[in-house]
């Protein structure tokens, strides 16, 4: 195993996210809070020293975030909430931030592009 120089944060969504999720036109699926939480995203941030300065990090890149979790749903972007900042970022979701990242694959890990680019 071979300890990584970044941390983890772990995004969850929060019974807002579900709210919008069931609300939306022709949706028929149901959903519960357990259901959407239990296959969260999981990214590498920056190797933190403290909690703070991970969700620091998840501040500066929330947006990207927040546009990543509704795209995983919902392709349309009329659909999504017009009025997307952080306070409804921190509303929709819970953050679980872990300091420590051990790789236990040997290979070199591959960077796929994404649709979306974090700074």
């Amino acid at each position: 195993m071979f300890i990584v120089d970044r941390s983890v944060a772990l995004i969850r969504p929060k019974q807002p996210f579900l709210d919008w999720l069931l609300g939306l036109p022709g949706n028929d699926i149901p959903l519960s809070l357990e259901d959407i939480r239990a296959d969260c995203t999981v990214i590498m941030i920056p190797e933190a020293n403290e909690p703070e300065d991970g969700i620091a990090h998840i501040d500066e890149i929330a947006e990207e975030i927040f546009e990543l979790e509704l795209s995983s749903w919902v392709g349309d972007e009329e659909l999504w909430p017009k009025k997307r900042n952080l306070k409804l970022f921190w509303e929709w979701f819970d953050v679980e931030i872990h300091l420590g990242v051990m790789d236990s694959v040997s290979e070199e890990i591959h960077n796929t592009p994404s649709d979306h680019s974090y700074h």
